[in-house]
């Protein structure tokens, strides 16, 4: 699980930024929220601009270099931090796997350049790179001994270089190397505001119509629109070999696509990852702007659903607080962000916050800052 993300001089992060899952408190509600002492289930509030969607964008920057996934690189444009006269960003992501702690440190010129790497195990550091100091690396891994350790002016990531070309020997440390390697692979980031984008999880771009279907899922899509508002009654139809979703009426049948509103094709889009995060069991997904065009009973929903998959570890982003429930989440699920700081309910108030409390009401009084 990832535990914390510590950001320096990337897009509008100019200072030091802390996002600290690990900081949670004692409630007794919503449990399922939390796992292993770390947040499961978040959502940070935030006005816009204040750089949500670039926290995302920070955290699956590792994407680019440490896997094969689905990467779009016009997301990472204006990389540094425009106030800083600084040459690279710097990140430090914390994870936890088996009750070990793993902590990934590089830095980057931009997202295709890396400058150093250090990934520590256990306290033990295994991976240290720095290139502007030497273009030899230093490994201390049992199966790694014979792999030639200068890269010269290759730009590999020196983890991505050792999973490629090692047969790592069995032991705790190697274990735990690759649970991080398998943990990145397995990430998701999606949004669907202004341009469906996503970033890891899988390579290529897939018809959503044509894998709910395939899945024969159509049905209980269906459910779920009918559930949520959307009445409605759906068929398939095969078309020049390619399925399509319709909406069935009384004298007519079109498109889905066709008559959808906003809110419908943003249900579609969930429905899609949904399902493929539960096939193929993503570690992590971070959905930006996650409720943009859905009615707050829409987005409670959506939430229900996505707590469910407890093996997955989910961020969700939004600047609409009428989600702030006690009823759904816990105090220290939900996260406030400015451009300087982010902190979850709990650690903004003094005041003992109790699961009967309405702390939406006590957001909209000021009770937290």
């Amino acid at each position: 699980m990832l535990k914390k993300v510590e950001i320096t001089n990337f897009k509008n992060f100019n200072e030091k930024f802390t996002f600290d899952l690990n900081n949670v408190g004692d409630f007794e509600f919503n449990q399922e929220c939390i796992k292993n002492g770390i947040v499961n289930t978040a959502i940070i509030y935030g006005q816009n601009g204040c750089g949500k969607s670039n926290l995302g964008l920070a955290i699956f920057d590792m994407v680019s270099h440490l896997t094969d996934k689905f990467f779009v690189e016009n997301q990472y444009n204006n990389y540094l931090n425009a106030n800083s006269d600084k040459h690279k960003a710097s990140f430090k992501f914390t994870f936890v796997f088996d009750e070990v702690e793993v902590i990934y440190e590089y830095s980057k010129k931009d997202y295709q350049t890396l400058v150093s790497e250090k990934l520590i195990i256990d306290n033990q550091e295994i991976i240290y790179i720095n290139r502007e100091e030497s273009t030899k690396f230093i490994i201390n891994m049992e199966g790694a001994e014979n792999l030639i350790n200068d890269v010269e002016d290759s730009n590999i990531s020196i983890i991505s270089y050792v999973k490629k070309n090692t047969i790592l020997n069995k032991n705790l440390t190697n274990k735990i190397f690759n649970n991080l390697i398998s943990f990145i692979n397995n990430m998701l980031f999606y949004k669907v505001l202004d341009e469906r984008v996503y970033l890891g999880f899988e390579q290529g771009k897939q018809a959503i119509e044509n894998y709910i279907i395939k899945q024969d899922e159509l049905n209980n899509f269906e459910k779920l629109l009918n559930n949520i508002g959307v009445k409605c009654k759906l068929k398939s139809k095969n078309i020049d070999g390619k399925d399509y979703i319709f909406s069935v009426f009384k004298n007519k049948e079109i498109k889905l696509s066709l008559i959808s509103s906003s809110g419908t094709k943003a249900i579609e889009a969930f429905y899609f990852w949904y399902l493929k995060i539960k096939e193929k069991k993503a570690s992590f997904i971070f959905i930006d702007e996650f409720d943009a065009f859905y009615h707050q009973d829409v987005s409670e929903t959506i939430v229900e659903m996505l707590k469910e998959i407890t093996d997955t570890q989910v961020i969700l982003t939004t600047h609409n607080t009428s989600n702030i429930s006690n009823d759904l989440l816990r105090p220290d699920c939900y996260f406030l962000m400015d451009t300087d700081k982010i902190v979850s309910l709990d650690r903004r108030t003094d005041k003992e916050l109790r699961e009967v409390h309405n702390i939406e009401k006590m957001y909209r009084a000021g009770s937290f800052g």
